[in-house]
C-alpha cells in the first residue's frame, strides 16, 4: 500500500504548489466520486492553508455514460441551473480549482460521438462568457489520482488493488513526488523549464517545421512577440501556480491560419471517455480539413465541429522524447500524462497570457493578433524518437530546435 505520508505530501504539493491556496481563498475540488478518500486529504490540506471554504464538484463516469446514452439531446444540451450556478459562483468568487483527474479512459466507449459532440458544444457556448471573464484571474491545477477503471486500463493484467497501487507509484514518480519532497523537487524543475523557455524566446522564432518517419511533415507559423512558457503561470495579481502536475513542456500559441501539412499522432488520444487511435490530421490554411483514425474517427471529427475555432491550433508544445513520463514505458491513457511524454499540438483555444501586454487588451484584440479562440482545447501527441523540428527566425535564418526527438538547443 502507498504510505499515508506520501499521499499527504502529494496533497500538499497540489494545494501549496499546484493551486497555491492562500489564506481566505475559496477552493473547488473536482473529482470522481470514488476518489473521495484522497479528496478528503486534499480538502483538509486546503483548510490547513487557510482556505475559507472547500466546495466539492463530484463527477461520475458511469452516470455520464448513462446520460450520453439515454438522455434526450434536446434536454441534455441545455445546462442545468446547478451547472450555470457553478459557473456564476466560480466567476464571482474566483475560487482555486483543484481537479483530481481519475477519469475512466473508456468511460464513454461506444456512445454516439456526434450527439455527444453537439451536446458538449451547446453547453460550452453557454459557459464561454463565464470562462472568458475569469481567465488569468484565478489559480488552478490538474493532477492525477487513480480510479480502478483507469488503473485497470493501464495495468490490465494486475488485480484491481495492485493495479491501483502501481498507478499511484507511476503518478507520484511522474509528479516528482515519489520521495515525499514534491514541493522542493518542483522548485528545481520550475527553474529548468524556465531556462529552456528563455532560450527559445531569445531565438525570436516565426515558424516551426516538423518532420518524422511516421509521415509527419508540417509547418506552423508563430506570432511575433508571443512567448514560450513552461511550468508555473501567474494570475493577474502575480500569484504563481502550477496548472499541470506533471509538466515537461515548453509551449506557445501559434498564429491562427498558418498551419500546413500533415501530422501523425504518436500516441492514442483519450477524449471524454473515448479512445482515438492511430490517427492523422491534415491542415490547410491553418485549419484541420481532413482526419483519419483506425479507431474513434467519429469522435475525432466531433472535436473539429465544436465551434468555429475548434479546427484551428491553439498550442504547440515541445517535450523531449526522453521525458521521464515517456521513460515509464507505457501509456497512461490520460492526456495530462501522455502529452508530457511527447511533443504535442492542441486544437482549439490558445493562451492569451502568452501575448505581450495581454492584460491591457480585449479578447477581440488578442484574436485579431492571431491567438485562436474556441471553447475547447484538445491536446494530441505527435512526438517520436526521430522527430526533427527546424525553426525559422524573424531574420529568415534557420535553427535546429529538435533532433532525434530531443532538444538541439
Amino acid at each position: 500500500m502507498i504510505k499515508k505520508s506520501l499521499l499527504k505530501a502529494y496533497a500538499e504539493l497540489l494545494v501549496k504548489t499546484g493551486g497555491a491556496v492562500k489564506k481566505g481563498q475559496e477552493v473547488v475540488i473536482r473529482a470522481q466520486v470514488e476518489l473521495e478518500p484522497f479528496a478528503e486529504i486534499v480538502a483538509r490540506e486546503c483548510y490547513r492553508c487557510g482556505a475559507s471554504r472547500v466546495v466539492m464538484e463530484w463527477c461520475s463516469s458511469k452516470i455520464s455514460r448513462l446520460e450520453a446514452k439515454y438522455g434526450r439531446e434536446k434536454v441534455i444540451s441545455v445546462p442545468t441551473p446547478m451547472e450555470v450556478g457553478l459557473q456564476e459562483y466560480e466567476t464571482d468568487h474566483l475560487p482555486v480549482l483543484i481537479w483530481l483527474n481519475g477519469d475512466d479512459p473508456d468511460g464513454l466507449k461506444g456512445i454516439d460521438s456526434e450527439k455527444h459532440g453537439r451536446v458538449t458544444a451547446s453547453k460550452m457556448k453557454v459557459f464561454a462568457p463565464y470562462r472568458t471573464a475569469r481567465e488569468n484571474k484565478y489559480q488552478w491545477t490538474i493532477a492525477g489520482v487513480p480510479s480502478v477503471a483507469w488503473a485497470k486500463k493501464v495495468f490490465p493484467h494486475l488485480p484491481k488493488g495492485e493495479a491501483v497501487e502501481a498507478l499511484w507509484e507511476a503518478i507520484l514518480k511522474a509528479a516528482r513526488a515519489e520521495d515525499g519532497n514534491g514541493i522542493s523537487n518542483w522548485e528545481e524543475h520550475e527553474k529548468t523549464l524556465k531556462e529552456k523557455c528563455a532560450k527559445l524566446n531569445a531565438l525570436r522564432l516565426r515558424k516551426l517545421h516538423y518532420t518524422s518517419s511516421n509521415g509527419t511533415d508540417f509547418t506552423v507559423g508563430l506570432i511575433p512577440g508571443v512567448i514560450f512558457l513552461g511550468g508555473g503561470e501567474k494570475t493577474l495579481d502575480g500569484t504563481l501556480f502550477q496548472p499541470n502536475i506533471p509538466s515537461e513542456e515548453a509551449f506557445t500559441s501559434p498564429m491562427r491560419g498558418e498551419a500546413e501539412g500533415v501530422v501523425v499522432a504518436s500516441k492514442p488520444l483519450s477524449y471524454q471517455g473515448q479512445l482515438i487511435e492511430n490517427f492523422s490530421v491534415v491542415f490547410k490554411g491553418g485549419k484541420a480539413v481532413e482526419v483519419h483514425a483506425e479507431k474513434g474517427e467519429q469522435a475525432l471529427r466531433s472535436i473539429l465541429s465544436i465551434d468555429e475555432g475548434s479546427a484551428y491550433l491553439g498550442e504547440c508544445a515541445l517535450v523531449p522524447y526522453e521525458s521521464p513520463i515517456n521513460q515509464a514505458g507505457f501509456l497512461f491513457y490520460n492526456t495530462l500524462f501522455d502529452e508530457n511524454a511527447a511533443c504535442h499540438l492542441a486544437l482549439g483555444r490558445g493562451f492569451t497570457n502568452l501575448y505581450p501586454g495581454f492584460e491591457k487588451m480585449s479578447l477581440d484584440e488578442l484574436t485579431a493578433a492571431g491567438i485562436n479562440y474556441s471553447t475547447s482545447h484538445v491536446d494530441f501527441m505527435i512526438g517520436t524518437r526521430d522527430l526533427r523540428i527546424v525553426g525559422t527566425k524573424e531574420d529568415g535564418s534557420t535553427v535546429l530546435i529538435f533532433d532525434n526527438g530531443t532538444w538541439a538547443i
